[in-house]
């Protein structure tokens, strides 16, 4: 085997289609939180890694969640020593990453009819996980926000924040990038070399290309979210894991400041998390068998919209532009039910299946995965024989330039203001102009790694805003056409991936003004331009 191996850009590798060995200390599998959480934490730590995922960046839970930072009192009765983790871990974050979060606070209301014990428990349950609250009278909480319900009868205060988990997980890379470390998006491992336990080889795939090649590391780390237990599975382990689908709604305007929760046991639609010009609303809690065809049902947004009127009314008829649904990685048999199931890290060596150099870590939640990429990270370099510490817990996180983009708004900051003649705007309802289009593909060598549209949308606001793509997605394809970085069909090509994932998350809340905005984009894409004929659009 030849050892290759071309560092390209900022921010991705690639490899050179010969027989092909790559070398690393670690392979960290999986590009959510955890995984750009754990390559940072190594990368400062002096470790040399490669991160792959077979999507992007935030492909799955992590970038299909709330984006609310726990203040942990969620999880203050059902596990409490998940809502210390939270508690502290948030308090960490909003110290460190001011950047990527908005500290908004949050309310937990409880209106005529939920469980008046629940209530009157919550205070010290709070209290034993170190979790400050503060009693708010109804008539001070509807002062405060005058969403929630004129039947309130009970409210407390809690330090929620909300957090951007897409500049989260770009601003980890950015750091673990420049200090070395790689990241292969669109790869996806197809199995292990193994000998006496020992992984010699992960063998991998890129999955736009087919070409195939070996990862050669010192550890490999399986940070794979809910595709955990097929990862372990390759390498002759086994996790447990359940498959627990949520489905959020995203509003089109933002109808509260802070957080509100509906103070009761958890359930469906009893979350309502503000982020930036938007509210979301959830989630459900639905067992699923696979991870093939994860996508929101009509049913479960209107459960979410059913119970969440209870405690912000404005939910029953305010506009939702989109949904979308993600899989929470559960353990099997940490609990009686998926609501109740820990949200503890799980960090596991495998010492069962006999291997001396594979390690899972799994579980958490999106506010703990600093203290999962650190648990992780302690092991790794014990095993390594590295001796420096972690120094996520101290060191701030650095907000990279070309990631601004991600920032509802940013355009009305600085744009308006001063911007160059010519620089239009690309998308209007997210105010996203060319240069802040331009800012994104100098991140990649688009001459090795081309990213589509839908890559784009997840390093910018683009297409996220009220039309949904409808017209912004065109003036996109336009602008990359005029820039000679598309050519041929490749445009068409990205139109249709882009609108059908933006149609998954719309056919599920047709009615009202949603109903006549993906009638306007039928009638443009497929009338207009006859795209659904010549691409066949899936509906």
């Amino acid at each position: 085997m030849i050892l290759i191996f071309q560092k390209i850009g900022n921010q991705y590798g690639c490899w050179i289609k010969e027989d092909i060995n790559v070398r690393t200390q670690v392979l960290i599998i999986g590009g959510g939180a955890t995984g750009t959480g754990l390559v940072r934490d190594l990368a400062l730590r002096g470790v040399n890694c490669i991160l792959a995922d077979a999507k992007d960046l935030n492909s799955g839970a992590s970038g299909a969640n709330h984006g609310l930072l726990h203040s942990g009192a969620r999880y203050a009765k059902s596990d409490p020593h998940s809502a210390r983790e939270c508690m502290e871990e948030g308090e960490i974050l909003k110290r460190l990453a001011p950047h990527v979060l908005e500290d908004t606070g949050g309310l937990f209301v409880a209106v005529e009819g939920d469980d008046e014990k629940y209530v009157a428990d919550f205070p010290d349950l709070c209290g034993r996980a170190g979790i400050k609250v503060e009693e708010f009278s109804p008539e001070k909480v509807r002062e405060l926000e005058p969403a929630v319900s004129d039947k309130t009868i009970a409210a407390y205060a809690v330090p929620d924040a909300t957090i951007d988990p897409f500049r989260l997980g770009l601003d980890n890379l950015s750091q673990a990038m420049s200090l070395g470390s790689r990241f292969l998006r669109r790869t996806k491992l197809v199995g292990f070399d193994i000998e006496n336990g020992v992984i010699k080889a992960a063998r991998m795939v890129n999955t736009r290309s087919g070409e195939e090649f070996r990862v050669v590391a010192d550890q490999y780390v399986n940070a794979a979210g809910a595709w955990s237990g097929q990862v372990a599975a390759m390498a002759g382990a086994e996790i447990g894991m359940l498959y627990a689908k949520g489905t959020l709604l995203v509003t089109n305007d933002r109808l509260t400041k802070r957080v509100i929760n509906r103070l009761r046991p958890p359930g469906d639609g009893d979350i309502l998390v503000p982020g930036g010009t938007v509210s979301i609303l959830g989630t459900t809690s639905i067992r699923v068998d696979s991870l093939d065809d994860i996508r929101p049902t009509v049913r479960e947004a209107d459960i979410n919209v059913e119970q969440g009127m209870g405690m912000v009314p404005e939910l029953a008829t305010t506009r939702y532009i989109r949904a979308y649904a993600g899989v929470r990685p559960l353990l099997t048999g940490s609990a009686d039910s998926d609501r109740n199931a820990s949200r503890g890290v799980a960090l596991l060596e495998h010492a069962e299946a006999g291997l001396k150099n594979f390690v899972s870590i799994t579980g958490g939640k999106l506010t703990t995965y600093r203290l999962m990429a650190e648990q992780a990270g302690d092991l790794i370099c014990g095993r390594l024989g590295i001796s420096a510490p972690c120094l996520t817990r101290t060191e701030p996180l650095p907000a990279s330039e070309e990631w601004q983009w991600n920032e509802p708004g940013l355009a009305g900051k600085s744009w308006l203001n001063d911007h160059a003649e010519g620089d239009v705007l690309l998308c209007e309802c997210e105010m996203v102009p060319k240069s802040g289009v331009d800012r994104v593909l100098e991140s990649f060598d688009t001459s090795k790694d081309k990213p589509g549209l839908k890559a784009l949308v997840r390093r910018s606001r683009v297409g996220k805003g009220t039309c949904q793509g409808t017209f912004c997605s065109l003036r996109l394809t336009s602008y990359l056409y005029d820039k000679d970085y598309l050519h041929g069909d490749e445009g068409v090509r990205n139109l249709s991936e882009f609108l059908e994932e933006r149609w998954k998350g719309q056919r599920c809340i047709l009615w009202g003004m949603a109903e006549s905005q993906a009638e306007l984009q039928e009638a443009f894409y497929c009338g207009l331009m006859g795209l659904e004929l010549n691409q066949q659009v899936k509906k």
